[in-house]
């Protein structure tokens, strides 16, 4: 199925509640109806998208944001995981974190990340973020969401 162009459904796995509310209320500045879901540690991730436990009425995600600095199980770990299965690799993520570190870079592409992203440090750099990623990813990127 090619997904709705104008409802899109992003998983954020971010631990940060702060970082939390910024990403929805720059959404909220999107064209388009977003809805942000959120789990707070890496081990959640795939309960979430195996609609496990509490996330059993959970949306397959049209795009993950993973920050890497997550309690329990790391965003790298996490990346790994997702790109390893085949239910989950076609699942664009989004690497949305602090780290500017070089091997931080090179480990997430080499673990398939579709994008990485330094957390911008003032409001308007965020939103100015969030509306180029509406813009390329949801105007233009070809995706088809398997559920």
């Amino acid at each position: 199925m090619v997904y709705d162009r104008d409802t899109i459904n992003i998983l954020l796995v971010e631990d940060n509640p702060g970082d939390v509310r910024l990403t929805e209320e720059a959404f909220k500045e999107c064209k388009r109806f977003v809805t942000i879901y959120n789990v707070a540690d890496g081990l959640e991730v795939v309960p979430f998208l195996k609609k496990e436990g509490v996330y059993s009425g959970s949306p397959r995600p049209d795009m993950i944001f993973l920050d890497l600095n997550l309690p329990k199980k790391k965003g790298h770990e996490v990346l790994e995981e997702l790109k390893s299965d085949e239910d989950f690799r076609t699942i664009p993520v989004v690497i949305l974190t602090t780290s500017k570190a070089e091997e931080d870079i090179i480990k997430a592409y080499s673990l398939q990340a579709n994008c990485f992203l330094q957390k911008p440090v003032n409001l308007d750099q965020f939103n100015d973020m969030v509306k180029s990623i509406d813009a390329f990813w949801f105007s233009f990127v070809e995706y088809v969401n398997k559920d």
